[in-house]
């Protein structure tokens, strides 16, 4: 289930439609598992602030985490790197629940 479907106010202009910054709407799962975005996207002009709206929801957190769990971690540096991102993840979800 998601959550926190609308994006943070500031970054929406007038002319958003209502998929505007919603993960499961303009960057969907696909047939085969992976997301991909919708075709009619490619000509909406808020394509980029729609896209990085939806990533600073908590499915964008929670999406951003998957992506770092699957990437591989060289070394002890790469191991603490990705700690120190999937910590920061953990910090802006954990900020954006309680506005």
């Amino acid at each position: 289930m998601s959550t926190n479907l609308r994006p943070a106010p500031n970054l929406m202009t007038n002319s958003q439609k209502d998929c505007f910054g919603i993960l499961d709407r303009v960057f969907p799962v696909g047939k085969e598992g992976l997301r991909e975005i919708v075709p009619t996207c490619f000509e909406c002009p808020d394509k980029k602030p729609c896209l990085q709206a939806a990533l600073k929801t908590g499915d964008g957190f929670k999406l951003r985490s998957e992506v770092l769990d699957r990437s591989p971690a060289n070394g002890f540096l790469g191991k603490l790197r990705r700690w120190s991102e999937k910590k920061e993840l953990s910090r802006l979800n954990k900020n954006l629940g309680k506005k």
